[in-house]
């Protein structure tokens, strides 16, 4: 039994590992069929390459929004055709919350508080404007499926954590989560409201 605990990590590992090298991969597979083809055919390290087309068309398309013009088409082309994209806003808020956890239409980190004293972190999905936010309240270990609740502003406290810290946490069934929550920055709104209702959505009378 002590050897099959040591085994069974390794193998998920091995299978995550082998999962990702997949990813990287299918992702490639786009940008090198802008190649002529047949170019690509014969290669011995798919993974390798995939990493190296990547990384280049990664440079080229920076080197290319770092000029006024490379930034409009960027811009126009998302306005026109990417924005059209059910799924695109999510994906790119998606991205960018792993990048930077306070930057402007990134999915943000926070903490939702109700009034029996309970506290869960969640993905902050969307600002209505009015004081409500569409949440995530995502499940262990599976970081990214969960719930999608609406709630008032003033029972978010924000973290300074970004999605990749959370998820990393999550996916270890919440060890760590003590230093998440030690990273809080704010509320969102005021204290929560001892006479509010637990889904968010009124005031118990």
């Amino acid at each position: 039994m002590g050897g099959l605990f040591v085994l069974l990590p390794v193998l998920l590992l091995y299978l995550l590992l082998s999962e990702a090298l997949g990813l990287i991969v299918a992702l490639a597979g786009p940008i090198a069929d802008l190649f002529p083809k047949g170019t690509f055919d014969k290669i011995k390290h798919p993974v390798a390459v995939g990493l190296i087309l990547i990384m280049g068309a990664s440079f080229l398309i920076g080197l290319a929004l770092r000029s006024e013009n490379g930034r409009r088409l960027g811009r126009w082309i998302e306005r026109m055709v990417l924005g059209r994209l059910p799924v695109y806003k999510a994906l790119k808020s998606l991205t960018t919350g792993f990048a930077e956890a306070e930057k402007d239409g990134a999915f943000k980190t926070a903490v939702l508080n109700s009034t029996g004293g309970e506290r869960e972190i969640v993905y902050i999905i969307e600002d209505h404007g009015d004081g409500q936010y569409t949440v995530l309240l995502p499940w262990a270990p599976a970081a990214f499926s969960g719930f999608v609740k609406v709630v008032n502003q003033n029972r978010l406290e924000i973290l300074d954590a970004n999605l990749g810290d959370v998820s990393r946490v999550l996916s270890h069934w919440g060890v760590g989560i003590r230093e998440l929550l030690e990273k809080k920055t704010t509320d969102v709104g005021s204290s929560v409201d001892p006479s509010e209702d637990v889904s968010g959505k009124g005031v118990r009378r």
